[in-house]
C-alpha cells in the first residue's frame, strides 16, 4: 500500500502565466481606481467649498466646519444676481435647443441612412468637415446676423434666450446627424420593408418605427446636447448681453471670479454644485433608455 506524502510548498510548480495575470488585473484595477480618484478631486474641492462659508477655494480636503452661506449669497443680491432667472433660462434655452436638435437630426439621419439619392455622400462628407471648425470662428459672422435680425424680429434677435436656441440648433446639426445615423445603420432593413410591404409611408416608418427602436441614441444626443448648452459660455456671453435677466449660469457666475459682484470663489462653487442638479435629474431620467439590445427579436430568421 502506497501512502501519499504531502509535498513541500517549494516543490509545487508555479504557473508564470497565472502569476502574470493575476498582477495585469491588479496592475488593471489599481489605474482605475487612481483615474476615479483624480476624477473626484477636483468635484470634492468644489462642493467642499461651497460648504465651507468661505470666499475662496480651500487648499485643504475638508473645510472647518460646514454652512450655507455660500448658498444664500446668491440670493443677497437680486437685483443683480438673478440666480433663479439663470437657472429658468438655462434650462429652458437646454431644453428647447436640444429637442430641436434631436428633432432635425433624426430627420437628417434617417434621410442618410434609409434613403438613396445623389450627392448623398458628399453632403454627409460636408457636415464632417464644418464640425471640425470651432463655433467661435463664426463669432463675427453670428454677431453681424443677430444684429439685423433684431430690427426685423426683435424676439429672436440679439440679447434674447431664443436667439441663443436658434444657434444651437443649427451648429450641432452636423455631429448629431452623424451619431443618430450611426444608430440608424445598426437597425435591421427588414424592418421597414415590412412597414412598406403593408402600405406604410416614409413618415409612418420613421414615426412609428424608427424613432421608439431609436429612443436610446436620441437620449444621449438629447443629453449631450443638454450639457453642452449647460456649459457654454462664449457664445451666450456674446448673444445674451450684459442684462443679468438674460444671462445663463455660466455667463451669471462668471462675474463671481471676475470682480462684477467681486471676487468670490464660494458662492461661484455653490452655484456651480446647484447648476450640476439638472444634468443630474436629465441623466436620471433618460438612463433607461441608454440601453443596447432593443431591436433583439424583432425580425426572426
Amino acid at each position: 500500500m502506497t501512502i501519499y506524502q504531502p509535498r513541500a510548498l517549494e516543490d509545487i510548480p508555479t504557473n508564470p502565466k497565472a502569476t502574470s495575470s493575476r498582477i495585469a488585473v491588479v496592475a488593471r484595477h489599481a489605474t482605475v481606481w487612481v483615474l476615479i480618484f483624480v476624477s473626484l478631486l477636483p468635484i470634492w474641492f468644489i462642493i467642499a467649498s461651497a460648504g465651507s462659508g468661505q470666499d475662496a477655494i480651500l487648499s485643504s480636503l475638508t473645510p472647518d466646519s460646514w454652512n450655507w452661506d455660500n448658498f444664500r449669497a446668491l440670493y443677497d443680491d437680486p437685483e443683480n444676481v438673478r440666480y433663479n432667472d439663470w437657472v429658468i433660462n438655462t434650462i429652458k434655452i437646454g431644453v428647447v435647443s436640444s429637442a430641436v436638435n434631436v428633432l432635425i437630426g433624426g430627420f437628417g439621419a434617417y434621410a442618410f441612412s434609409r434613403l438613396r439619392f445623389k450627392g448623398r455622400r458628399a453632403t454627409l462628407m460636408t457636415l464632417l468637415m464644418i464640425q471640425v471648425f470651432p463655433s467661435f470662428l463664426a463669432l463675427s459672422a453670428i454677431y453681424y446676423i443677430l444684429l439685423r435680425l433684431t430690427d426685423y424680429a426683435p424676439a429672436i434677435g440679439l440679447g434674447t434666450p431664443w436667439a441663443l436656441v436658434l444657434i444651437y440648433s443649427g451648429g450641432a446639426l452636423g455631429i448629431n446627424g452623424w451619431l443618430i445615423k450611426g444608430f440608424f445603420d445598426t437597425l435591421p432593413r427588414e424592418l421597414d420593408e415590412s412597414a412598406m410591404i403593408d402600405g406604410a409611408s416614409h413618415s409612418q416608418i420613421f414615426f412609428r418605427i424608427i424613432l421608439p427602436l431609436a429612443l436610446p441614441a436620441l437620449a444621449v444626443v438629447f443629453m449631450l446636447s443638454f450639457i453642452g448648452s449647460l456649459n457654454d459660455f462664449i457664445l451666450a456671453s456674446i448673444v445674451l448681453g450684459t442684462n443679468p435677466k438674460n444671462q445663463t449660469l455660466a455667463v451669471g457666475l462668471y462675474g463671481f471670479i471676475t470682480g462684477d459682484y467681486d471676487t468670490r470663489w464660494g458662492p461661484f462653487a455653490a452655484g456651480s454644485v446647484l447648476a450640476s442638479v439638472p444634468v443630474v435629474v436629465i441623466f436620471m431620467s433618460l438612463q433607461k433608455y441608454i440601453v443596447s439590445g432593443l431591436t433583439a427579436g424583432s425580425v426572426k430568421g
